[in-house]
């Protein structure tokens, strides 16, 4: 099947790798002229495991092509799929100039009949928008077109976008016309195999579908947080607190891990978006912005803690960070936790020595030259000298260090976890003073070499 793809940023292009590995004719179109030159030369700038490989593999292929072209692209595709970013805009709501902007194109270039798939998150109501757009600008050029709209929302995770794409858990298409689901069924005929995974309903239902599980994940991870909180001031373990209750298959362990909140490109602007909506459909939404008020307390823990223990004023204080990006498996700082607290730091007179495995190109383009950051080459690097340790992102190489050579390097043994990624018990017994999430804290033996360290440090 022919399939054009406009707008290719994180989704669009796994989208479009993906369709064209099963063998579909894929065209895909962005207005960033440099990016497209980059990705006819195969080059991926963003950081997606196995993702550069699978478009090289398929442009080498003749499956896979990339153009600035915005009739080629147009005319190119039996279905053509909507995927160009939807930013928040200052009052929450969902920017939609790029969705409008391909209408507009399809209306001005389309002849042949044709399924446009909102493939964006974007707004309730905003198929019907473009339904009418589209229809209104081909009969004031005097034509029709014959043409259905089909919200298909994606359901990636950053870091197995592949995987997900591959073998997704739903297939989600709204829309009323049987041609439209069936062409749809026919493009999804690869992924669907061994059960049936499609799940149609009316194009409405679906736009909503997308951002209700997206702000359903957003409470999950805010109440774990608030009961981390909780647990703090009870003198609870989170830890033993999220095994009881992850046991209870109504609740599961998915997303029932506490933190210092959840970042990224997805559930902040959709969680303000669906807020936003809500209070244009004179509807409440007490409950989600709450979700959204915890989460911003929830970013500002690790320097809480910090200026709890080491006082107000930073200045002349170096703190090692381990992890920029939003999660691991990602080079996104899109609202990352990491940012709020690489903020605080510095408005409280403190430098930073960081370290992540993927991000540290995003961090210098978002701080540039800025004199108090210093990105390191290894984790152990950021390590020497610094007041204490801090960790934001949960990437693999974090989770099993040398707790000896932390203990060494660290002008005092100390770490703030944002991630919780180790046993308190055995940090206590390496004599290192450890601050988690909702797990109180275990202090290292009296009289020992790390407790006199530590004594001096605060």
């Amino acid at each position: 099947m022919k399939i054009s793809v406009f707008g290719i940023g994180y989704v669009g292009l796994v989208q479009a790798a993906v369709m064209a590995e099963v063998g579909h004719d894929v065209l895909c179109m962005d207005i960033d002229a440099i990016k497209i030159a980059q990705l006819q030369r195969g080059q991926v700038r963003l950081y997606e495991p196995g993702l550069p490989e699978l478009v090289r593999e398929n442009l080498e292929a003749g499956r896979l092509r990339f153009t600035s072209d915005e009739r080629a692209a147009v005319e190119h595709g039996r279905v053509l799929f909507i995927a160009v970013g939807t930013d928040s805009q200052a009052d929450g709501s969902a920017n939609l100039a790029g969705v409008l902007a391909v209408s507009d194109a399809i209306a001005r270039h389309r002849r042949e009949p044709l399924v446009i798939v909102e493939k964006s998150t974007v707004p309730v109501g905003t198929g019907d928008r473009l339904q009418a757009r589209i229809a209104q600008a081909a009969k004031d050029a005097g034509r029709r077109l014959d043409f259905e709209i089909v919200s298909n929302p994606e359901f990636l995770k950053e870091g197995s976008a592949l995987a997900d794409c591959r073998r997704p858990d739903r297939i989600i298409v709204g829309s009323a016309s049987a041609a439209a689901r069936e062409t749809m069924r026919e493009l999804y005929e690869p992924f669907n195999r061994n059960h049936d995974r499609m799940l149609f309903m009316d194009l409405r239902s679906a736009e909503l579908a997308k951002y209700a599980a997206n702000g359903m994940l957003a409470t999950k991870i805010s109440f774990i947080n608030q009961m981390a909180e909780l647990a703090e001031h009870l003198g609870a373990d989170i830890e033993a607190v999220r095994q009881g209750i992850g046991a209870d298959p109504r609740i599961g362990y998915h997303f029932i891990y506490p933190g210092c909140g959840y970042g990224g490109s997805c559930f902040p602007k959709d969680l303000r978006a669906l807020i936003h909506s809500a209070g244009e459909a004179g509807c409440a939404s007490d409950l989600l912005q709450a979700v959204e008020a915890v989460n911003a307390r929830q970013k500002g823990k690790l320097f809480e803690r910090v200026r709890r223990y080491f006082g107000d004023d930073l200045r002349g204080r170096t703190f090692a960070l381990w992890g920029l990006a939003f999660k691991p498996n990602t080079d996104d700082m899109r609202e990352a936790p990491s940012r709020d607290l690489l903020e605080a730091l510095w408005a409280a007179g403190a430098r930073v020595r960081a370290y992540d495995p993927e991000a540290m190109h995003e961090a210098q383009r978002l701080y540039g030259d800025d004199d108090r950051l210093q990105l390191m080459g290894t984790p152990e690097a950021a390590l020497g000298g610094a007041d204490a340790l801090l960790i934001c992102t949960e990437w693999q190489q974090f989770k099993a260090p040398d707790f000896a050579l932390i203990a060494r390097k660290l002008a005092a043994p100390l770490i703030f976890d944002g991630r919780n990624l180790f046993d308190p018990e055995r940090l206590a017994r390496q004599g290192i003073r450890y601050f988690a999430i909702g797990r109180g804290e275990r202090l290292p033996a009296q009289g020992s070499p790390q407790v006199e360290s530590l004594q001096r440090s605060a």
